[in-house]
């Protein structure tokens, strides 16, 4: 059984498959890593500096990822630039729906108590960016180091940032 298990984990993460159970295990599984400093999230220089500014001037700042929230706490909990947490307003994961389905971004939005047209979405898929348009969220896709490719009509088609400097949100207030 315990072989069938491991099997099963390793032919999901070939498949980059981001099932919640999966996501929920490999945080687990990091816990010990980031408690014991043998891990830390890689936080790029732009991001904090950034976030800082945007809650200065008001706004709120959510996580949406395919890993669990648990793991979103240890990434930012345990980040390369100290713990972080306090940055964010909340946390969501793929418990509230798939992040290439519309509908998750509407949930999102009635969570916090915003209109989806006032909410920007930052992702690298653009999957993920087709969904959150489609619930009228805005969308820039982010081009980072390791990334997948985008194919021309992508680049061409979505607004594209590689720094989150290059965001000039304005004030909520």
């Amino acid at each position: 059984v315990i072989q069938a298990v491991v099997d099963n984990v390793h032919w999901q993460m070939s498949l980059d498959r981001k099932t919640t159970a999966l996501k929920q295990l490999q945080g687990h599984m990091w816990r010990a890593a980031y408690a014991t400093g043998h891990v830390k999230g890689e936080i790029f220089e732009d991001v904090v500096p950034a976030i800082r500014k945007w809650r200065e001037a008001g706004m709120k700042v959510y996580i949406y990822s395919s890993g669990s929230i648990e793991a979103q706490k240890l990434l930012f909990g345990y980040s390369t630039e100290g713990d972080i947490l306090e940055l964010f307003d909340g946390h969501f994961d793929t418990k509230i729906g798939p992040k290439v389905e519309s509908e998750s971004y509407r949930r999102i939005a009635a969570s916090i108590g915003c209109a989806t047209n006032n909410i920007l979405f930052l992702t690298d898929v653009p999957r993920e960016a087709d969904a959150a348009e489609e619930a009228d969220t805005h969308v820039a896709v982010v081009i980072r180091p390791g990334n997948a490719g985008l194919t021309d009509d992508e680049k061409s088609y979505y607004s594209l940032i590689s720094s989150f400097t290059e965001l000039f949100l304005p004030s909520s207030t």
